[in-house]
């Protein structure tokens, strides 16, 4: 009898390329996946450290998996691992936990699955994870997560990856595009570009800071890739961001006209003590720059509230900005207190209430933002690649600018692309369309 592994990923779409890389492993050394809600003989949880929420939520997970066997092997991985490896070991239930670099080697930590009686801890100093894994994550059959690149540089104040993650390094070209070759050849549709700084892409390909390769020269030779009908990049800096990449996404074969820029707060004064590497006038050129040459872009933005500091007149700053700036949708972070990060120790705590409103706030912003955006789509044609789940009795799917619509369930549909015209938005905020006559679909 093959011995049973179950997945939990926490956290970000790296995170998500990992595991099924590492899952990938354990096939091949002779272990049956399954899903993480069946019964297995070991339990895989890929931590984050991100958010309060996501340290919260290990404990209920493990308790999960202790449900369904409670003699499981159950094994922690992934940035809260490297961070307080001390804190996971001590759950209840919790056998072995690997840090940064441990990780892609498990299978090499686990003898015959017998449960320990304290999770044993191997943990590697930050400064050694100075080594590439490649890895991509493929979910259900229409978008595969393809990791380009790891660590970071930045020193951020309230930000623990770069202590979880270590230095910035990227993989080599070469594997790249073998990975990307080896997505299409799965009939996926689209590979959405992910890493922790992937406008930093380049740098540590070869084990240095040299540079071979640019963020420009990647997508340009992914663009040339057989077989790839979207290339989506997930998340970049706007200052890695530059006018020659804008310029190439608009006239490129496969990349989509999404934008996802972070920026974290409109108020030049609290950019500074977060010491993020731009301030407002270069992230109102960018979004200015897609706009001339993609007007029917979408552009998400991540922004933080409630960071150390950050009076009513700096959030008010950060509202006003964000709501005149042509942009389509918000993920709004509620800031929370890490460990061993300068912000942690910033004077001007924001109240924990306080925070939760001014989220509120750029939360009903977003939905505003969003719904301008599809208004602006209506009429306009456009692709959409349809998803695998039926959602109470309808399909939904994406444009290759972020659109999501909506049809009545047809599993005839699923990873399909099909030429559109969108026509309305329903009442849950989704869009209608009708098919362009002559789409035959791909």
């Amino acid at each position: 009898m093959k011995k049973k592994v179950a997945f939990y990923t926490l956290g970000c779409k790296l995170n998500f390329s990992e595991t099924s890389t590492i899952a990938r492993g354990f096939v091949e050394e002779g272990f049956e996946r399954v899903d993480f809600s069946e019964p297995a003989d070991m339990y895989v949880i890929n931590t984050c450290s991100v958010t309060e929420n996501a340290d919260k939520r290990f404990k209920t997970i493990v308790k999960q998996a202790q449900k369904k066997n409670a003699d499981a092997f159950v094994a922690a991985i992934g940035c809260y691992a490297q961070l307080k490896p001390e804190d996971l070991a001590v759950v209840d239930g919790v056998d072995l936990v690997l840090g940064a670099t441990e990780k892609f080697k498990i299978t090499d930590y686990i003898n015959d699955l017998t449960k320990n009686d304290f999770g044993e801890i191997h943990s590697c100093e930050i400064a050694e994870a100075d080594f590439y894994v490649g890895s991509y994550a493929i979910g259900d059959r229409t978008r595969a997560f393809l990791k380009v690149q790891d660590g970071c540089d930045y020193k951020c104040t309230y930000c623990t990856i770069p202590l979880a993650r270590g230095i910035s390094r990227s993989d080599t070209l070469r594997n790249v595009l073998k990975n990307a070759a080896e997505i299409s050849a799965k009939d996926i549709k689209e590979i959405v570009l992910t890493g922790v700084n992937i406008g930093d892409y380049g740098k540590g390909e070869f084990g240095n800071k040299k540079h071979e390769h640019t963020f420009l020269d990647l997508v340009q030779a992914l663009d040339r890739v057989e077989g790839i009908h979207r290339l989506r990049i997930s998340s970049i800096e706007p200052n890695l961001l530059k006018n020659e990449t804008i310029d190439f996404v608009a006239q490129s074969n496969s990349f989509v006209p999404h934008f996802h820029i972070p920026l974290q707060s409109g108020s030049d004064v609290i950019l500074k003590l977060m010491r993020r590497r731009y301030l407002t006038h270069l992230y109102i050129d960018r979004v200015n720059k897609i706009k001339q040459v993609m007007p029917n872009a979408c552009i998400g933005v991540d922004v933080i509230v409630g960071f150390p500091g950050e009076t009513d007149e700096h959030f008010l700053e950060t509202y006003h900005f964000l709501n005149e700036l042509d942009i389509s949708y918000l993920h709004v972070f509620t800031y929370s207190e890490r460990d061993n990060t300068p912000a942690a120790s910033m004077e001007g705590r924001v109240p924990k209430n306080v925070r939760n409103k001014r989220s509120r706030m750029l939360r009903g912003l977003s939905v505003k933002k969003r719904r301008a955006f599809y208004e602006s789509q209506i009429g306009t044609e456009r692709t959409v690649l349809f998803e695998g789940e039926n959602k109470e009795g309808y399909i939904h799917g994406f444009t290759e600018n972020y659109v999501k619509v909506k049809a009545p369930w047809n599993p005839e549909l699923i990873n399909t692309l099909h030429e559109i015209v969108l026509t309305e938005i329903d009442e849950d905020g989704l869009v209608r369309f009708d098919f362009v006559k002559e789409d035959v679909g791909i």
